[in-house]
């Protein structure tokens, strides 16, 4: 599909810091900074615990984002197969030790982090489907023999996190796997096989759901049937973007946030937060934000020579959109709540982590794009 690089080049750390694309460093350098204002409205007003955490986490992870890009693709390359085995392994132990909080049991206790592994799963099922792509040719890609690795490395993941419960997060490691076996050459007709199967199993998958992820569904399809209950939390978000108006009630004035009316506000629903205080306007620049990292991300693909990056690179912008788009459009009614943060902005170190360590790939690929990989 793709032709592989057959130039090879020595780069110095100079070399590698003016190879940077400075349009993706400073957006996501700016949302960062966004996210400290966030966080301290959140926190209301003060310089509190959610905003000194997100803070330290942000630098560190961001630093991780510059170092991450350093590394030699071929590094990335090379190490995808025991990356994707290692968050496997960290799965399957949360699966038996894992903490348990509000019904869920999804993170390790790490110490100075409650690491949440299936976050990590987003980036690591891409790398993984990456590589295996770059490694057989496009006239095998349709094969059934080499359909079924992907199908079972997809699989297994979605259903170690779907046992948590995690449907959300479940729900976007799929995506982000769907995506690059599409955007590796596989044929449509075999998505829609795999939809059909999809659909004549929903009704003996539903019966397997949680009561709250029932009532989330069926809040969805009905916000006023409990308004006080199951719909109390899409409705106020609702009615604090609304109030928000085309400029806002300006910075640490969001009566929803601050009355508290609004659960969750520093992590799933820091959007609403923003869109109450900022108004429209506002919230078209964080759009804007977004869909520029995406492009410079589909950019550094286009720039690319070998499959691998190709295919990480345009995999990761869809996925990534994808999370920011589930999010917006989970806070703005459009979409069933499923717990999805918003990517750097949202309170969460797992998310934060994830997200930074994707994109250091992505600067990795566009650094040593002249360099072979495989």
């Amino acid at each position: 599909m793709f032709k592989k690089g057959s130039i090879q080049s020595h780069l110095t750390l100079t070399d590698k810091i003016l190879s940077l694309d400075f349009v993706l460093f400073s957006c996501v350098l700016i949302l960062g900074i966004i996210s400290f204002f966030a966080m301290y409205s959140t926190d209301g007003g003060e310089f509190a615990y959610h905003t000194k955490s997100h803070i330290v986490r942000f630098i560190v992870f961001f630093l991780l984002f510059i170092s991450v890009s350093f590394f030699k693709t071929n590094f990335w390359y090379n190490w995808s197969i025991p990356i994707y085995i290692a968050i496997l392994a960290l799965l399957l132990f949360v699966k038996y030790f894992g903490l348990t909080s509000s019904g869920s049991q999804r993170w390790l206790n790490l110490y100075f982090i409650n690491l949440q592994p299936s976050e990590l799963m987003k980036v690591g099922l891409i790398l993984f489907l990456a590589k295996y792509y770059h490694r057989i040719s496009a006239g095998d890609v349709n094969r059934l023999r080499y359909l079924l690795n992907p199908i079972i490395a997809l699989i297994i993941p979605v259903i170690l996190v779907l046992t948590q419960p995690d449907l959300g997060t479940a729900f976007l490691i799929a995506a982000g796997g769907v995506v690059v076996i599409w955007l590796a050459g596989v044929k449509l007709k075999f998505f829609a096989y795999l939809a059909a199967i999809f659909l004549s199993i929903t009704p003996i998958a539903i019966s397997f759901l949680k009561p709250y992820q029932k009532a989330r569904i069926l809040t969805f399809l009905d916000p006023s049937r409990d308004p006080l209950g199951a719909g109390y939390q899409i409705t106020q978000s609702k009615i604090a973007i609304g109030s928000g108006g085309l400029f806002g009630k300006g910075y640490l004035n969001g009566s929803q946030s601050y009355l508290d009316y609004l659960p969750e506000k520093h992590t799933d629903f820091i959007f609403t937060l923003f869109s109450e205080e900022f108004g429209f306007f506002g919230s078209c620049l964080v759009l804007g934000i977004y869909i520029l990292i995406t492009w410079r991300i589909v950019n550094i693909g286009n720039i690319v020579r070998d499959t691998f990056s190709k295919l990480y690179c345009y995999s990761f912008a869809t996925a990534f959109f994808i999370y920011v788009a589930v999010n917006m459009g989970m806070v703005l009614g459009l979409i069933p709540i499923v717990g999805a943060p918003l990517p750097i902005l949202s309170y969460g170190g797992s998310s934060m982590l994830a997200m930074m360590f994707g994109l250091g790939i992505v600067m990795s690929c566009g650094i040593h794009k002249d360099q072979p990989v495989g």
